[in-house]
């Protein structure tokens, strides 16, 4: 159960939720935004700010080859595992890590920056209680880190706002392939990863909104952070966690918060 009602927010699909969830959605409603809670793979946008800020100031060459190491390889989520292929850029690699959520390419890319660099772009980006723990480990063992990384739903939104200001990071959030969870009950092509402005225009009638998110699951957990352009921007976090079993009724919880971002993110301005 819901601790506390979202200010300005009437969600009935979220009164009987098995566990907890959090969200923000600067300028609509926000529940346990505070919360630290386990990421999952959402944890990995701050490795991609990271690499994007690389990119961006010279430090990082998305042309660098990287070639992959054995215990870069991990189970779970990606491509890269059962790819032949051992020799990626970085920019290859980042964007395997935005749209397929690729494990092995995650820590290929964590060797390469370093878990330090992540942590001082960070706290650059003002974000205190979001950070990564660690590389992703399948298993995860008793004496490693407990999870791969942790966070805040208002923190975790307010980096989505951070990265609305960064074509490079939109564009590999748009390429994500997962829109099971909040964008399921958002109108939009999930195809198109070029990068839209504001009001959004060209799509089909059906289509006007606009998607760019990162996900992240685990047992029992669900993430979801994104930026959603129609004729309005809106950014926002989700994060859950339940017993294993009951992940799905969360993603339905997640879903009930998408179709109130949608019609968010469709509405002009207040005196527009």
């Amino acid at each position: 159960m819901l601790s506390a009602e979202p200010a300005g927010v009437g969600l009935p699909e979220l009164e009987r939720v098995p566990g907890t969830v959090a969200f923000s959605v600067p300028g609509w409603g926000e529940c346990r935004a505070d919360e630290v809670l386990p990421l999952a793979s959402v944890g990995k946008l701050l490795l991609l700010a990271t690499v994007a800020r690389g990119f961006a100031d010279g430090e990082l060459d998305p042309e660098e080859a990287l070639v992959l190491r054995d215990h870069d390889y991990c189970a779970g989520s990606g491509l890269l595992l059962k790819l032949s292929a051992r020799r990626w850029t970085l920019d290859d690699l980042a964007r395997l890590t935005a749209a397929v959520s690729d494990n092995t390419a995650t820590n290929a890319l964590l060797r390469r920056v370093g878990l330090d660099r992540v942590a001082e772009n960070t706290a650059r980006l003002g974000l205190e209680h979001t950070r990564i723990l660690d590389r992703i480990r399948e298993p995860r063992l008793p004496e490693h880190p407990p999870t791969f990384a942790v966070g805040t739903a208002r923190e975790l939104a307010a980096l989505a706002g951070t990265a609305a200001r960064d074509p490079l990071m939109l564009e590999w959030m748009a390429s994500c392939v997962d829109r099971s969870m909040v964008p399921a009950a958002i109108p939009h092509d999930p195809e198109d990863s070029a990068v839209r402005e504001l009001p959004v225009a060209g799509l089909c009638a059906t289509d006007k909104i606009w998607v760019a998110n990162k996900t992240g699951t685990d047992v029992g957990v669900r993430g979801d952070v994104g930026v959603v352009r129609g004729v309005r921007q809106v950014c926002y976090a989700v994060l859950t966690r339940c017993e294993p079993g009951r992940e799905f009724e969360m993603v339905l919880a997640m879903r009930a918060i998408g179709a109130r971002v949608a019609e968010l993110a469709g509405q002009e301005y207040a005196g527009q």
